[in-house]
């Protein structure tokens, strides 16, 4: 009997904007579509939506907001992956929530928690240190 392997979903056109400019599509730099890189792609994604979602609820948000606050900074997130993160985060303890009516709707705000204002810290300074070590990498081998 053969087991089915997991597969992530293939990125929706649309969904580059981490790695691929704004308007590059269409002009003759479509990214590759190989099940390799699209795999690759979403594990570089996932912990950089991570560290985004985090410092983005500095500020509170209710999810929607969130969601096009991160689009609106070039970092596009589908709700069937915002909504579960949330969810994980608060778990985790580095989020707190609370319902409250908006605009006659009862919508759910987050923010980031001590422990997480702690961890995101912890975070940044980890983000900092790897983005300059890839940095002096790529400039020695250009």
């Amino acid at each position: 009997r053969r087991r089915r392997r997991h597969r992530e979903p293939r990125a929706a056109p649309g969904r580059y904007q981490l790695l691929w400019p704004a308007g590059a599509r269409g002009r003759g730099v479509d990214p590759p579509q190989n099940d390799l890189f699209d795999s690759l792609r979403l594990e570089l994604r996932r912990g950089c939506l991570i560290l985004a979602v985090l410092a983005q609820l500095r500020v509170e948000h209710y999810g929607y907001a969130l969601r096009k606050a991160l689009a609106a900074r070039g970092l596009a997130i589908e709700e069937s992956t915002l909504y579960p993160l949330l969810r994980r985060l608060e778990t985790q303890g580095l989020l707190t929530s609370q319902w409250r009516e908006e605009e006659k709707r009862n919508k759910r705000f987050y923010r980031l928690s001590p422990a997480g204002e702690e961890i995101l810290q912890q975070l940044l300074a980890e983000w900092r240190g790897i983005n300059a070590s890839l940095d002096a990498i790529l400039k020695e081998e250009s």
